[in-house]
């Protein structure tokens, strides 16, 4: 929308005034969230008006809509809405936040952002990110009751694909890398001088003086648990990692998930919303993904593709029948295990309730070291080359 840009909250409205021949006279409907392809999610989507009126017959407008703004702004406007999935890190990240990405960049920071469905809590988790991205504090549509007046809006966010930016749609040819750039700005500042503080430790050298490699698991707790995980460290720290269990939740503030994630060369977890954190990651650190039967399709989708386009090492686990909860509740010969996709076809909810809902982890330590030595090796021979590159010059 281009023009005089008027908010009305009471009415859900957004007004454009304009004398521009031949337009449009219809008030255009939309809901301001990504997932247009979602029907249940959408209908839970507040909905804004988009009313055209002729600036040339302002009298004829509605008593209700301000002649005069109350707030005025020389840069244009994003309007989103962090309703439906919010509440689940994955689709604030896939669904709001790159998005936001996406659709504001270009502004350079130059744009004010209108929330629909403002949540204060979420201005507490992403406001770093989000003051990466504006300038201009956000302004709560439904709770602030002022007109806010725009020369330009925006009403709802680009979605490109599953945690992508497709940098053949981006001004600039940007990409998800530059997303993570985004989230460098936003934390490094809070998280240096703790990393420095870190890397000082004598704890994370071997004796030769190389540092080991942190490896770092994102532990669950009721579905999808890592049920041997004590033995899955002492495994790591044999082989040689120093290991960290992270186990975030609601109440976890972001830049202490990003400060460990940020500083570690290899990231477990077992897929599931969690598995979002790979935005974390460093470029040419690993990720693997450990894969319960009935969710392959899931896991390579929502986080495997996604993780090799930000430059990860990324290893896919899946994991055999023995080694699910599933196995010892239905036996090798029910359909449930014999034959997951007969059930996975059915439709999200069959997914949901069994295979993600109600199964955990055993884990085969001796076939799960393959991986984890892979990880291992790879990380070494990383650090060993960041490592030499800045060794300092004593031949002078």
């Amino acid at each position: 929308m281009k023009g005089d840009v008027r908010t009305h909250s009471a009415s859900s409205s957004v007004f454009l005034f304009t004398s521009l021949k031949n337009k449009t006279k219809i008030t255009k409907k939309i809901k301001p969230y990504t997932r247009k392809w979602e029907t249940s999610v959408m209908q839970t989507v507040q909905e804004l008006n988009l009313v055209y009126r002729d600036e040339e017959n302002n009298s004829l407008v509605v008593s209700s809509v301000n002649d005069i703004c109350d707030v005025f702004y020389n840069v244009p406007a994003v309007f989103f809405s962090t309703g439906g999935y919010t509440g689940n890190v994955y689709h604030e990240f896939n669904d709001g936040i790159i998005p936001l990405f996406i659709t504001s960049h270009h502004f350079n920071k130059k744009v004010v952002f209108v929330i629909v469905e403002y949540h204060s809590w979420w201005i507490m988790k992403y406001g770093d990110i989000v003051s990466q991205l504006s300038d201009y504090p956000p302004v709560d549509f439904n709770g602030d009751k002022r007109t806010h007046c725009f020369k330009e809006a925006i009403v709802g966010l680009k979605i490109h694909d599953e945690l992508t930016v497709e940098s053949s749609l981006m001004l600039g040819n940007k990409t998800i890398l530059d997303f993570r750039n985004v989230l460098d700005q936003a934390y490094w500042p809070r998280i240096h001088g703790l990393i420095q503080e870190e890397e000082l430790k004598a704890a994370n050298k071997t004796e030769d003086g190389f540092k080991k490699p942190i490896l770092v698991i994102l532990s669950r707790n009721g579905s999808r648990e890592i049920l041997n995980e004590s033995l899955l460290v002492e495994l790591a720290e044999e082989i040689g990692f120093i290991v960290h269990v992270l186990r975030p939740d609601k109440t976890t503030e972001l830049a202490k998930i990003y400060r460990c994630l940020n500083s570690s060369d290899v990231m477990i977890g077992v897929h599931g919303a969690a598995m979002t954190h790979l935005l974390f990651l460093k470029p040419k650190t690993v990720f693997i993904q450990i894969i319960p039967i009935g969710t392959e399709w899931a896991a390579e989708t929502y986080y495997g593709k996604p993780a090799k386009k930000m430059r990860l090492k990324y290893i896919g686990y899946k994991i055999k029948p023995k080694e699910s909860s599933l196995y010892d509740e239905y036996g090798i010969d029910d359909p449930i295990i014999r034959d997951p996709k007969s059930f996975t076809q059915k439709g999200w909810d069959y997914t949901k309730k069994i295979y993600l809902e109600r199964q955990n982890v055993k884990l085969d330590l001796k076939r799960f070291r393959k991986p984890l030595s892979r990880a291992y090796d790879f990380s070494m021979k990383r650090i060993g080359l960041v490592y030499i590159s800045h060794k300092p010059d004593v031949t002078n």
